[in-house]
This record gives structure tokens, C-alpha cells and sequence, in this order.
């Protein structure tokens, strides 16, 4: 099944890009077809560590934003990965509702996800909610507690937003957190995960031993949260 994964959360900030980046890596380390799209202008971060796999798209060009659903449409068994920019919940459904994307979507067979990037922040909470009433059940939803922005997920836990996100059949998955230390490195050489743990081709290493390893360790970490998806892995994970 074709599948469009909306990686948002509408405030800066909370792990849009990583999560983008790290479910790149992970379609890439399983073998399965994904085509990327960065909408962040800012910083672009998901297209300059995965520029092979991803190109920008404009959230207030329609025919731009027509390029992922084509590649939905199109794709065979891929996923289209997007990363949304902070606030962009209303160009996405100004351009839904003009193309009626969903419709065709729908009669397609392509199944659209919905991932809401959650802080432990009353506004990213708000937010959610938010997004579980503007899409109701035209898509499935991926909640990701992200560790490396927030310490305690409580208020999430005893939330209304998280009552009415399992009604609507919501996977709630962690996001752990790698050392900022680790991290900083991985963003400051402008790497895809792969190239922070691996030599490069005339021997040097981006990261030192135990950085490395602190990165594979995250990886196996998050890579288990996103087995429970259910996208099928096809060989053997590599990290």
C-alpha cells in the first residue's frame, strides 16, 4: 500500500525534521521505497542530509504540493515522506480542499498518516487536538512523545487529546532522546545518520567511538518504535 506520512506539529521546534530524517534512514536500512519532500524553508534540514531522496516543496504552491501526491498516486508500495514547517496546517487543507486529494486518495487505496510531533507543552497538546478534529477519520494517526524535547509526558497521558486520539485508532509511539553532544555533531557535519556511524570512503570518521555507538544505540531504540507501524521490514536492520 501506497502511504503518505504528514510529519507535523505545528510549533518549531519539537522534532519535526529529526523524526523525518531518522524515518528516512530507517526506509533506507529496510529496504523500502520512500520519496521525501521538505517543506521547511528555513533550514531545509531534511533535504541537505537526505538530498538524494528528498526535494522541496512550497506549501502555498499548490502545484508544487501536486508532486507528492503524484507520488503517492503513482508510486509503487512507496512511502511519501513530508516534512511539514511549524504552522502549516492551513495551506495543507487550503490545497486538500481545492484538489479534493483526499478523494483521490481514497479511491486509490493510499493511506494518509497524520504524525503529530508532541513536547511536553500545553501548546503542542492544544495542537493536537486541533489536528485530530480538522482530520477527524479521513487518516490515521502517528502520535511521537519526543523525549529529546520534554522529560515528562504526563499531562499527555491524562489528556482529553489522548482519549479522543485512541478512539480514532492512534499508534503513540517514543521518540527517545540521543545525547545533545551526539546530536550536535550528526547536524554540525550535515551527514545522514548512516554516514555518522559508518567510515566514509577514504577512512575518516565523523564521530568519535563512543558517539557512534550512542547513535546506533538510539537507532535500534527508535527503529523498534517504527516496527510497530506495521511497514513490514524486508531484510534485517543494519544497525
Amino acid at each position: 500500500m501506497n502511504q503518505v506520512h504528514l510529519i507535523g506539529g505545528e510549533k518549531g521546534g519539537v522534532g519535526k525534521s529529526v523524526m523525518s530524517r531518522v524515518f528516512a534512514q530507517y526506509c533506507i536500512d529496510r529496504c523500502i521505497p520512500f520519496k521525501g519532500f521538505d517543506s521547511d524553508r528555513s533550514h531545509s534540514s531534511f533535504m541537505r542530509f537526505y538530498e538524494g531522496f528528498t526535494e522541496h516543496v512550497g506549501l502555498e504552491d499548490f502545484q508544487s504540493l501536486d508532486r507528492l501526491a503524484e507520488a503517492a498516486l503513482l508510486g509503487d508500495g512507496v512511502q511519501v515522506l513530508v516534512d511539514l514547517a511549524a504552522q502549516s496546517s492551513s495551506s495543507l487543507r487550503g490545497w486538500m480542499d481545492d484538489t479534493g486529494v483526499m478523494e483521490l486518495f481514497r479511491d486509490a487505496g493510499v493511506m494518509v498518516n497524520c504524525w503529530h510531533i508532541l513536547d511536553d507543552g500545553r501548546d503542542s497538546l492544544e495542537m493536537l487536538g486541533c489536528l485530530l478534529e480538522d482530520f477527524k477519520t479521513e487518516a490515521r494517526y502517528v502520535v511521537v512523545l519526543n523525549h529529546g524535547r520534554g522529560a515528562r509526558f504526563d499531562a499527555f497521558h491524562a489528556s482529553p487529546q489522548k482519549v479522543r486520539a485512541l478512539e480514532l485508532g492512534a499508534k503513540i509511539i517514543e521518540l527517545p532522546k540521543l545525547h545533545e553532544g551526539s546530536m550536535r555533531q550528526v547536524d554540525h557535519s550535515n551527514s545522514s545518520f548512516w554516514s555518522a556511524i559508518h567510515a566514509s570512503e577514504d577512512g575518516n570518521q565523523l564521530l568519535g567511538i563512543l558517539d557512534r555507538q550512542r547513535v546506533k544505540v538510539w537507532l535500534r531504540k527508535v527503529y523498534a518504535e517504527l516496527d510497530a507501524l506495521g511497514l513490514r521490514p524486508t531484510v534485517p536492520p543494519l544497525v
